[in-house]
């Protein structure tokens, strides 16, 4: 017993951070070795125009961190994207995204604590000459950025080892004092443009001197500076009042950080006056090296050491940020068991997940020291658009999986800004392959190899997690069994003892129509936090459900069996008995209502009607026995499957079928000719063997025509129609309020779409 509940315990985090702590920590992930390195390789690639490239990566950004904003608000966990994407997605998936973000945050602690030393030495060797000579000249270059990367790198892993609030101490004092060196220096810039304002206005001319398309390949070079804020999201565990504190965080770092990147292009462009050529131009030459130069032309004596001083405080800023976020996405994986779970431990005094910060650590040392950095690191850039790809569909997903999530940041305008983050996403990191191809050989080969790690290794560990199905009447599944079943098979799952009899009334006409078989279903649900196997002490409390049900269809002379699931989920042992049975067709009750906030028809019923892999009927209950059945014609194959159903249960119970079109009021003549022939086509050339009436409802709604009409008939049978891609609808919006509102029974129809479209929907969530 102390085993197990030592297994189900869930570690996590002191919530030390405010708003200002994480907004310091979006900043300092932000401004790192980025801006200094990429201004002048934008200027170069695009010109003037590499302003309207940071603009757009800008907007670009935000649709993103809408997303992020609303995820987190959400779902204030530990791990960032990765949790988000666990939350909305396959677990494969979740591993993959999570497995990609911690990847590609400890190649950028290698990339930052290198760049770190880079400038650390140029600068000692501008205003410390004989140091440097003294340490480079007898260790060597190779062997001095070495040794400064291990010693920045061991304090940073003591730092965030310590805690969360001794390591955001240092980030807010650093990333201070690099925003105060970089307004210095935008300032002087201002100054130089102010003086000589016709010199600075002729560098902007002409703005797109390559052409636009050379402002999308500036974007594509650009994004990764723009990346950082989601940064805050990894250490939601860590935060004060989250759902409000995570999106105030993110918004404010971009505020602060958007228009910094475009003042400081701004002033690197319209400041300088090279001889024989422009500002951008000079800015290309320089490249990596282009903002150090554009201030020693305009900041006098202090340039090279403001520039070269506030380098040095970005890439420690950035390597701390983003050396805390990559510890807390293999924290949360390992809590998950998708990494080894010693990873998830916490230390009792510190607080810190200590394991993780030294792991992630020792990795991204091990790159920068003995690793070709600049080739592993190409993929960090393509691994984080894909991971924002995935979060941006993570927030379409649980919109629609889970709208009962409490969000205390809602994006606005949706689902157009996550749609419009899929999209650019994808597009920058299909771009990346046209500019470094090898970015994608690389990604994909660390993508592959986690994968074969996580179905080798993880998969078995977390099934011991995952919810569980129990077949609790092995009896009927032996061999002789198997080879006796009929090829139609109709499920019924049973709950409610009063309507046992009802529901195999509508099931019994339908196995007989296909000379089918019927299987009864009574699933005992087990919580959670109980090993499946004690639902067994309950399942003689389902078996006299199942007898009254095999005893009524053997009285109406049709083959039936019976099957009982042990489930941690209702929904699980539905449709794993489906699975299992083969079942042609699923035939389920609904009670009319759900007392689930937001859900359409129930947590129960939601699920099985997404994932259903056969034909669907939904049944609610409210008249019996049947001598009207109304069916509103719509067309489509689920429309002519409710056809044939109800030509066989208006025959079975022999009562009055009508099927109706609705009509707009006052509706034209065309109106009505188009009517009768959905109607006709609906039906077809099938023999009924009795009339069927046909009726035309005036109704500017369709949904309350349907209502106001069906109040004179027992039975209304409808096809399902399909709903919006981003609405939380399975039947259609149509059926769906037919069924909750009309005080007739309703009788809902579905027809399998596929094994393709059920994986698409299924992977959509």
């Amino acid at each position: 017993m102390a085993d197990r509940n030592k297994t189900e315990e869930k570690v996590t985090f002191a919530r030390e951070l405010g708003t200002f702590d994480a907004t310091m920590i979006g900043v300092g992930a932000l401004i790192g070795a980025g801006i200094f390195v990429l201004t002048g390789m934008a200027a170069g690639e695009a010109g003037p125009a590499s302003l309207l490239a940071f603009a757009l990566n800008g907007v670009v950004t935000i649709f993103t961190a809408l997303s992020y904003a609303e995820l987190a608000s959400a779902v204030p966990e530990a791990g960032g994207g990765y949790s988000f994407v666990k939350k909305a997605f396959p677990e494969p998936l979740a591993f993959t995204a999570g497995w990609m973000d911690w990847f590609a945050r400890i190649v950028a602690c290698s990339l930052y604590a290198m760049g770190f030393s880079a400038y650390f030495w140029e600068f000692i060797n501008i205003y410390l000459h004989p140091l440097h000579q003294l340490v480079v000249g007898n260790l060597g270059p190779h062997l001095s950025l070495s040794l400064m990367t291990l010693l920045v790198g061991i304090f940073f892993i003591s730092l965030n080892y310590r805690g969360a609030s001794a390591s955001s101490r240092v980030e807010n004092i650093i990333t201070m004092s690099k925003m105060f060196v970089l307004l210095i220096f935008v300032l002087f810039g201002l100054k130089e443009i102010f003086n000589f304002p016709a010199e600075a206005a002729a560098n902007f001319k002409p703005f797109f001197p390559k052409g636009f398309g050379s402002v999308i390949t500036a974007m594509g070079l650009t994004f990764i500076a723009f990346e950082g804020y989601d940064i805050i999201t990894t250490v939601s565990e860590e935060i004060k009042d989250p759902e409000k504190n995570i999106p105030k965080a993110i918004f404010r770092a971009l505020i602060m950080v958007i228009p910094l990147y475009l003042l400081i292009l701004f002033v690197c462009l319209g400041s300088l006056r090279p001889e024989g050529m422009l500002s951008w131009q000079f800015l290309g030459k320089y490249k990596e090296i282009a903002i150090i130069k554009a201030a020693e032309e305009f900041i006098p004596y202090l340039g090279v050491a403001l520039i070269g001083f506030g380098a040095i405080l970005s890439t420690m800023s950035a390597l701390n940020a983003t050396l805390w976020a990559s510890s807390r996405v293999s924290f949360a994986m390992a809590r998950d068991r998708l990494l080894p779970e010693k990873l998830s431990s916490i230390h009792p005094k510190k607080r810190t997940p200590h394991i993780s910060v030294v792991v992630s650590g020792t990795i991204f040392l091990f790159m920068a020291v003995f690793l070709p950095i600049e080739v592993v690191g190409s993929g960090a850039s393509l691994m984080f658009l894909l991971t924002f790809s995935l979060v941006n569909l993570s927030v379409i997903a649980l919109r629609r999986k889970r709208p009962d999530i409490k969000r205390g940041f809602k994006i606005p305008f949706y689902p157009v800004p996550p749609i419009l983050g899929v999209f650019f996403c994808l597009f920058l990191a299909v771009f990346q392959y046209k500019i470094r191809p090898l970015t994608w050989y690389i990604s994909l080969i660390w993508i592959f190899l986690g994968l074969l790690i996580y179905f080798a290794v993880f998969e078995k560990k977390t099934s011991e997690k995952k919810p569980q199905v129990l077949d609790a009447d092995k009896k009927s599944r032996d061999k002789g069994k198997e080879a006796e079943r009929k090829k139609f098979r109709i499920l019924v799952p049973l709950h409610n003892p009063d309507h046992v009899t009802k529901l195999l009334d509508f099931a019994i006409p339908l196995a007989k129509k296909y000379n089918g078989e019927i299987v009864a279903l009574a699933v005992v649900y087990v919580p959670f936090q109980l090993p499946i196997h004690e639902g067994l002490r309950f399942v003689h409390n389902k078996r006299p459900l199942l007898k009254s049900a095999v005893e009524y269809a053997r009285s109406k002379n049709i083959k039936i069996e019976s099957d009982i699931k042990v489930a941690h989920r209702v929904a699980d042992g539905i449709l794993s008995s489906v699975e299992e049975e083969k079942a042609s067709l699923l035939l389920m009750g609904w009670k009319g209502f759900t007392n689930t906030k937001e859900k359409i028809f129930g947590e129960v019923a939601d699920q099985v009607i997404r994932y259903a892999p056969c034909d669907l009927v939904v049944l609610k209950l409210t008249q019996y026995p049947v001598k009207k059945i109304l069916f509103p014609s719509a067309g489509g194959p689920n429309a002519q499957l409710a056809a044939l159903y109800a030509s066989v249960l208006s025959r079975e119970f022999e009562s009055e079928l009508v099927t109706c079109y609705v009509v707009p009021k006052r509706s034209k003549d065309e109106d009505r000719q188009k009517a009768s022939e959905c109607m006709d086509k609906t039906l077809g050339k099938k023999s009924f063997g009795f009339e069927v009436k046909r009726k035309m409802v005036e109704s500017n709604s369709i949904s309350d025509g349907l209502i106001r009409e069906g109040k004179d008939y027992d039975l209304i049978i409808i096809g399902a129609t399909k709903g919006g891609l981003f609405r939380s609808i399975f039947l259609g919006e149509i059926p769906e309020k037919v069924a909750r509102h009309s005080p007739s029974s309703v009788m809902v129809v579905k027809k399998y779409e596929g094994a393709v479209k059920s994986w698409i929907k299924k992977f959509l969530g």
